[in-house]
């Protein structure tokens, strides 16, 4: 079973990406698995969304805990709140930020990515620049870089999940799975001065 945790703020629409990824793994014949948690329901305050993927029917029901993959909607929220609380060891993680990685207090053995998804999603007129509406491009950077699923079935599945601007969406996603095909990867040592050999990939 593959587990991804999102994180994100009321408005960035975590909770839709969560049900299209869902949409879109099970458009590729897996089984999938979506659901939100809030905390304060308001636009701003921090909201968790889970999807689960496997190759058989999933029964389990709790909050991920020990996710495979982050999402990082919002760059802020790390500074903040435990985002990497239960990351598996060699896990991933997907941040919406336009700074470098190396910026970023983030754990050991691990392998991460950054994308301009608000940038993305300002210029496909996604969202207002204070509060941009970033799902759809994270999820496009998300698919290029974790390869769980694809960017076509994506595609497919916000033109059939998003309320308004299909092309918009699509379009945001397209641009973001490029993005992330011109990378730079560095190896980044830790506060021990050790290299693991995980690459962290800034997206320029």
């Amino acid at each position: 079973m593959i587990e991804i945790r999102m994180h994100g703020r009321g408005g960035q629409g975590g909770v839709i990406a969560a049900k299209i990824l869902a949409s879109a793994i099970f458009k590729e014949g897996r089984f999938a698995q979506s659901f939100p948690s809030f905390g304060v329901e308001r636009r701003g305050a921090p909201v968790l969304a889970f999807t689960r993927v496997d190759d058989k029917p999933i029964r389990l029901r709790t909050a991920i805990y020990e996710p495979d993959h982050l999402i990082i909607l919002d760059a802020t929220l790390i500074k903040f709140t435990n985002v990497f609380s239960g990351l598996k060891r060699g896990g991933t993680i997907l941040v919406n930020t336009f700074s470098p990685l190396s910026t970023f207090n983030f754990p050991e053995d691990y392998t991460a990515a950054a994308v301009d998804a608000a940038g993305i999603a300002v210029r496909h007129g996604l969202g207002t620049k204070s509060m941009p509406i970033v799902n759809s491009s994270i999820l496009g950077a998300f698919a290029r870089f974790s390869g769980v699923v694809g960017i076509d079935a994506i595609v497919e599945a916000i033109r059939e999940g998003v309320p308004l601007k299909q092309d918009e969406n699509a379009a945001a996603a397209l641009e973001a799975f490029e993005a992330v095909e011109t990378v730079v990867a560095e190896i980044v040592a830790h506060d021990n001065h050790s290299s693991h050999g995980n690459g962290n990939i800034t997206v320029k």
